[in-house]
């Protein structure tokens, strides 16, 4: 069966053909890293993850991209606030990003580039946009004309007509269309700036992963991900910015999931109704969260209760009992499948072949993990009862090889099977660090220096350098 997608741009299943034969390109618009992630934050770099363990369980060479908007408004605003630099609060939430990520068993990128490192780059694409005639300047500001891109609102559905009579009546006077956007902001004090043919100054918002997404993967990548909530404006605009500064199509399939929800409302910080990833591990187990976001549909919204936790945390844990029961039952067993098979033997590895075929039906239906998570338990119950029904020795030590196999690999796909424990172990160690850091400052604050000292020195002997900074405790390890 052929891999179908939901793509945003056509709003049909499309059959996925990859732009080059063999490989797949993958962008996905990454946090801005001012804050501690919350699960909605979170839910993106999960689908994406299992997106890109199943095109590689296919075959495919995956190259996945994600950014770090690491100069925004909130990170400059937080800066502000705490008297220290825009890069040094990125570079912190940068770390409590990977942290977060770590817990949920989400693989590193291939590259994480950020907007910092390719100022020149921004500066070459605004200035190809303003030649041509896509773009224009004023005072130091450049605009994106969005009447200059006849297709302006094919990605969201929007006309020019409906926005221009939607724009809210405070829009800037000076712009040519109430829905030009800005590429380059002219400087103002106390923010970061840098040098550019209209003045100091810093990207706008949307034309960052426009460069970043071209020169990492080129035109025409394969998959532009990222939560709904940025169809419009931010990927209309990278649509019609990069089509306009390389005359053909930007991404070939958009990719597009669901809001989680809390309390009936979309789960985000300007609300306040956020749970953080953090708070959750601190509870469960990191992929008992994970497996209870894939429990649906990625373009479906998820109604997030902590009242379902414990419930997820129980199958999870079927799945890890499994993994551990297989493991030792075929420990020192010999399992090269003999040729001559027993009819109880050739039906159960026919029934793991289905069980395999109806995994993939369902991942190559628009990545349905709701319907490939039930094939995996349906799986892990007969691998149960395969295990229950006498001695795993020669034949039947053989066929339950082959089914153990089966369970990994789908398994793997999920990220619900060969979880590293390891992985786990670190993100108790990061916790445990943090509050022995929090509890010598409680030390230093009541003036116990001989303590707090204590504590630093005890933690380098462990490897584990702890620096004082104006912003709180930071620490790495060595």
């Amino acid at each position: 069966m052929a891999l179908v997608v939901h793509d945003t741009l056509t709003r049909s299943e499309r059959e996925f053909v990859p732009r080059d034969p063999g490989k797949v390109s993958i962008y996905v618009c990454g946090v801005t890293p001012y804050n501690y992630c919350h699960i909605g934050n979170a839910r993106p770099y999960l689908v994406w993850d299992v997106i890109r363990r199943y095109l590689s369980y296919k075959g495919y060479s995956v190259r996945y991209v994600q950014n770090f908007t690491d100069v925004d408004d909130k990170i400059i605003k937080r800066a502000n606030e705490e008297g220290i630099s825009a890069l040094e609060v990125a570079d912190r939430y940068i770390k409590e990003y990977f942290y977060d990520m770590d817990a949920l068993g989400i693989k590193r990128a291939d590259v994480y580039p950020r907007v910092t490192d390719h100022i020149p780059d921004i500066v070459a694409m605004v200035e190809k946009l303003i030649e041509t005639g896509n773009a224009y300047v004023l005072d130091g500001d450049v605009y994106y004309s969005v009447e200059s891109f006849p297709e302006y609102g094919k990605l969201s559905g929007r006309s020019l007509e409906d926005l221009k009579a939607g724009a809210r009546v405070e829009v800037d006077a000076r712009k040519h269309h109430p829905m030009d956007f800005v590429l380059w902001k002219a400087s103002k004090e106390g923010e970061p700036a840098w040098d550019s043919p209209w003045g100091p100054g810093r990207p706008g918002w949307h034309i960052e992963c426009s460069v970043m997404s071209l020169k990492y993967l080129g035109p025409g990548f394969d998959f532009h991900g990222g939560g709904s909530d940025l169809v419009f404006p931010h990927h209309e605009n990278e649509i019609a910015q990069s089509e306009a500064a390389t005359g053909t199509a930007f991404a070939r399939y958009w990719v597009h999931n669901g809001f989680i929800n809390m309390g009936g409302e979309k789960m985000a910080k300007s609300v306040g109704n956020v749970t953080r990833v953090r708070d959750i591990v601190k509870e469960y187990p990191g992929p008992a969260l994970r497996y209870y976001m894939l429990s649906t549909h990625y373009r479906s919204p998820i109604d997030f209760n902590m009242e379902d936790m414990p419930a997820a945390q129980r199958g999870w844990e079927r799945l890890r009992n499994l993994e551990e029961n297989l493991d030792r039952a075929l420990a020192g067993q010999e399992t090269a499948m003999p040729q001559d098979l027993s009819s109880n033997a050739r039906e159960f590895l026919s029934k793991l072949a289905e069980y395999r075929s109806a995994f993939e039906v369902a991942m190559d239906s628009d990545f349905n993990t709701a319907q490939a998570s039930g094939v995996l338990f349906d799986l892990a119950r007969d691998l149960n009862s395969y295990l229950a029904a006498g001695n795993i020795t020669g034949e039947r030590a053989a066929v339950l090889a082959k089914g153990r196999d089966l369970f990994l690999s789908l398994g793997e796909v999920l990220g619900l099977t060969g979880v590293d424990e390891g992985g786990q172990d670190r993100v108790m160690v990061d916790g445990l660090v943090r509050l022995v850091a929090e509890l010598r400052q409680e030390a230093r604050a009541r003036k116990d220096y001989a303590t707090a000292d204590r504590v630093r020195d005890r933690l380098a002997e462990l490897g584990i350098v702890l620096e004082d900074t104006s912003a709180g405790p930071r620490w790495r390890y060595n």
